[in-house]
């Protein structure tokens, strides 16, 4: 390991420790015009000089945010190269020996992350690959475990140019800042809340979460929060891995927007109610909460399995009539089967198509859609269509069929 080694590759970059600096003739030997100083130390602005010098003020912790830093660095370095000359990008850290503090200026985790980021964006490959590339020309590189996380993150997020407008980075940063306040004993600061629904614009059609008692849509299942491995699941994808077990008496939820009341009281704990009917359907706890197969979760925002409904949508071919035009009659979610608690089994459905009753409808069937079945009790005469049965039902709109 030389004070200043040269990436691997046609690049003239290089990474080193503060010491380089000094020696002048080198770096005008190796061509650099450009120097990336990736730390939180004074810096005599005389070894600068001649240079183009760029300043990214980081501590080498692993809680550190150096992510946000990335666009910044990757244009610094591409625009240094991109000019024909060479890009130094150094660290400077410090070590205790018998009580004694030393400057090693080894250029190991800060300067190692800002390059291996670059690489990362500009020839698509993983941290993992880059962090090889970079040691065949420096063995001693070893980003700590925060900033590796970081690199992860940001690969997974496809090198963005703005990080900051990428959701996975808004979550990571509000998660930071759970972390935060729960090390503090707090609850986090109402402006700081994420409301995850507030940021999507895609509706997931996967299954919802209702009140049992009104009915009122609480969640669809993209808001659940997994808190079981892959391990544990026997079909290991997203779907699965979000549903909850048998063991589990609760859905984990991030937060959502109708939950804004509650949480931003400022209070540890509490309870949380249907905004329709203000009946209790779950809880939260922002310093974790242990779900009943064991798991613990953080934050526990969470709804009880015996006050919700799980509704799994499926939808299936409508024959219309002969000659029939038009937009079909029910909306674009034409039919649902609805789960209705633990202990009940798939309901058989009663639907209307151009006033005509096909299926006789269970009392507790429920569809979304213009005409929907409600389970109050009323005689229907000319419901026998195809052979069914009489249907006891009535339309939400009060017209009798």
């Amino acid at each position: 390991m030389a004070l200043i080694d040269r990436v691997p590759g046609d690049l003239n970059l290089y990474i080193g420790g503060m010491f380089t600096l000094r020696r002048r003739e080198a770096l005008q030997q190796a061509n650099i015009t450009h120097v990336l100083s990736v730390l939180r130390t004074p810096l005599d602005q005389d070894l600068f000089g001649p240079f183009k010098h760029m300043v990214v003020e980081v501590d080498d912790v692993e809680d550190e945010n150096l992510l946000e830093h990335f666009p910044a660095t990757n244009r610094f370095i591409r625009e240094g190269l991109k000019g024909g000359g060479g890009v130094l990008v150094h660290c400077h850290s410090y070590q205790y020996a018998n009580h004694n503090l030393f400057s090693s200026a080894m250029g190991k985790s800060r300067s190692a992350t800002a390059v291996i980021a670059y690489l990362m964006q500009e020839h698509n490959i993983s941290p993992s690959e880059a962090l090889s590339h970079v040691r065949q020309a420096r063995s001693i590189c070893e980003p700590n475990e925060g900033f590796m996380k970081q690199l992860e993150l940001y690969g997974e997020m496809q090198t963005p140019e703005n990080v900051e407008d990428t959701p996975a980075y808004q979550r990571w940063v509000y998660q930071r800042e759970i972390e935060l306040s729960r090390a503090c004993g707090q609850a986090p600061e109402a402006d700081k809340i994420r409301f995850e629904d507030e940021h999507v614009t895609d509706e997931s059609s996967g299954f919802e979460l209702r009140c049992r008692k009104c009915r009122r849509a609480l969640a669809t299942s993209q808001y659940l929060l997994s808190h079981r491995s892959a391990s544990s699941v026997s079909d290991q994808n997203t779907e699965a891995q979000k549903a909850p077990s048998q063991n589990c008496a609760h859905y984990f939820l991030d937060p959502l927007s109708w939950m804004r009341p509650e949480l931003e009281q400022g209070k540890l704990e509490g309870r949380l109610e249907c905004p329709k009917c203000h009946t209790n359907v779950g809880k939260y706890a922002w310093q974790g909460m242990q779900c009943s197969c064991g798991e613990w979760v953080v934050p526990g925002i969470s709804l009880s399995k015996g006050r919700i409904d799980e509704a799994r949508k499926a939808n299936y071919g409508i024959r219309r009539p002969p000659g029939a035009s038009g937009p079909p009659p029910l909306g674009v979610e034409d039919v649902a089967i609805y789960q209705l608690g633990e202990k009940e089994t798939r309901l058989a459905l009663g639907f209307f198509i151009n006033g005509l009753c096909l299926i006789k409808p269970p009392r507790r069937t429920y569809l979304r859609s213009t005409r929907l079945l409600d389970h109050h009790k009323k005689d229907s005469s000319n419901c026998s269509h195809l052979g069914a049965p009489k249907a006891d039902v009535r339309l939400c709109d009060g017209a009798a069929r």
